[in-house]
């Protein structure tokens, strides 16, 4: 009876209530109270200027996460979307050019590629579900001048490699760690490899302020262009009137600036990163250890366990035709699971459901940046079945959330119910 699955009548893994994927949000409490009520107290709300003799919460926000991820210089902007274009801007990436970026990514990541005036080219993953080294090669032109590397699902791309293409075909490498704040490639943070990297501090990341960013960089020339972007008004600048002081400071940007209120919750936030990460590596770890042998399941493979920062766990099934069975049936022992992709449910982290970038839609008639007259190479055309590996991969995938705040029995009957499934359906 007790093998028999609790879709068919059986008895129920997991009776405990599943805590939803929020992981700094669901520790909110009087440490950010605190840092919120000073600013408050203080009426200092833009980090800029305010009340006299007053410390930005924002500035010292920048100052922590730098020294947290090894990085000179942080710059903290609204969100992470905000961030993308404007390392993007500041890299130079604009008309006519040619911006690599995976086919598994928010559609954030290819959005702002757009916006920047750039032409996207979506490559595939591997099996790590990451960008596939082999591809990105294959689809470099002359008109390549950048990729946009996504350490998706909380792991960290094979950095090595796209850093050798990098340098190989003078790329700029712009680095997606919406999902992956604190995450490591060999000991090194993600978000440091490339010349910019972008952060997410949106509600369902590992910490949060319901929205927010921030972008890294070793390159203070590039945090000028960065400060310039997302401040077009030049509050940064010692003289904000003053004339540039090198050729390419100063240019038209927008307004990208976080606020005090949102770098006040962050601050105490980012003090969280820690124990946050440290609990959902502990829980990662105890599920797969009781499932990597299990008959029909193939864990995700990872470029660097060591630095996946534990937020999933992804499994392989042999057949995509399981997948749907087995989420319904594993939801049904108590653990919520999903499969990644079904051509007939709209996700907008799978580069077939960007009817936008196929379609090349547009604000316009002009059809920029698909029409600009910069663009000197062969017509950048897409399709839904572009990417074949890349689907083939995601209608494979079993996902499940691994929330900090799962205790030991949690996980325990998480593997269990996983083992009784894959012994009833695989």
């Amino acid at each position: 009876m007790e093998d028999k699955l609790a879709l068919n009548g059986g008895p129920k893994t997991k009776i405990s209530a599943a805590y939803p994927m929020y992981p700094g949000g669901l520790e909110i409490g009087e440490e950010e109270r605190k840092e919120v009520l000073e600013v408050l107290d203080n009426k200092y709300l833009f980090r800029y200027y305010g009340p006299e003799g007053v410390p930005s919460k924002v500035a010292q926000l920048e100052k922590d996460f730098a020294k947290k991820v090894n990085s000179p210089y942080a710059l903290a902007v609204t969100n992470c979307t905000g961030a993308l274009i404007t390392s993007l801007i500041a890299c130079g990436i604009g008309p006519g050019h040619e911006v690599l970026v995976p086919g598994y990514t928010f559609f954030a990541s290819c959005a702002a590629i757009v916006a920047a005036k750039a032409i996207p080219v979506i490559v595939e993953v591997d099996e790590t579900l990451t960008m596939d080294p082999i591809d990105i090669e294959k689809k470099i032109t002359p008109q390549t001048k950048a990729m946009v590397v996504v350490h998706m699902r909380g792991v960290p791309c094979d950095m090595d490699k796209i850093m050798a293409l990098a340098k190989k075909h003078n790329l700029r490498v712009i680095e997606d760690v919406a999902q992956a704040a604190g995450g490591t490639y060999k000991g090194k943070y993600l978000g440091t490899f490339g010349d910019c990297g972008c952060f997410s501090f949106q509600y369902h990341k590992t910490i949060t302020a319901g929205e927010g960013g921030m972008i890294v960089t070793a390159d203070p020339r590039l945090l000028d262009r960065c400060k310039g972007y997302h401040d077009t008004a030049a509050c940064w600048r010692p003289d904000r009137f003053a004339e540039q002081r090198y050729e390419g400071e100063l240019f038209a940007g927008t307004n990208y600036r976080m606020s005090e209120l949102t770098g006040a919750v962050m601050l105490a936030q980012l003090r969280k990163l820690d124990r946050l990460l440290g609990s959902m590596r502990e829980n990662q770890k105890r599920i797969i250890n009781q499932i990597k042998d299990t008959k029909g399941i193939k864990v995700r493979p990872v470029h660097d366990v060591k630095g996946d920062t534990g937020i999933c766990i992804m499994f392989y099934l042999d057949d995509k035709s399981l997948v749907q069975p087995f989420t319904e049936a594993l939801s049904a022992e108590g653990v919520p699971a999903a499969g990644v992709y079904n051509s007939g449910l709209p996700d907008w982290h799978i580069y077939a459901h960007w009817s936008h970038i196929i379609e090349k839609k547009t604000p316009t008639s002009e059809g920029c940046p698909w029409t600009c007259p910069y663009h000197k190479g062969p017509e950048v055309e897409y399709s839904v079945d572009m990417n074949p590996n890349t689907l083939e991969y995601l209608s494979r995938v079993v996902h499940l959330d691994v929330p900090p705040q799962m205790s030991e029995e949690d996980c325990d009957l998480t593997a269990q119910a996983i083992r009784k499934v894959a012994k009833a359906l695989l």
